[in-house]
């Protein structure tokens, strides 16, 4: 497997990142992510399903709709999630917050053309 398709095997069946981090060594490829990026996910990913479970679930659930609907690149996808995971608990966005900027900017996805 290429790192993106273990990467997206990764966030699409809610693998632990930590356990990426030390597949992805082993694949001599380049990511997008660096490791304590990739950790702090991992570790606002777990924050987040013990504190708002409800979010957590909506994160994956807007994520599969994405898929689902097939409108943009799809390698995307898992980058963009881990991007969204990681605003949460900085500054003074709430998950709440992240959530809801998360659907909204998945609802004007671009189309490849």
């Amino acid at each position: 497997m290429s790192l993106i398709e273990t990467f997206t095997d990764f966030i699409l069946n809610k693998k632990s990142l930590k356990d990426y981090v030390e597949i992805r060594k082993t694949i001599h490829e380049r990511g997008e992510f660096n490791d304590a990026k990739l950790i702090q996910a991992e570790e606002n990913l777990q924050r987040l399903l013990r504190e708002e479970p409800d979010i957590y679930a909506g994160m994956y659930e807007t994520l599969a709709k994405v898929y689902a609907r097939n409108t943009g690149l799809t390698v995307e996808y898992p980058i963009d999630f881990v991007r969204q995971i990681l605003k949460m608990y900085k500054n003074s966005l709430t998950p709440r917050q992240v959530y809801e900027e998360y659907q909204r900017i998945l609802e004007h996805y671009h189309h490849d053309v």
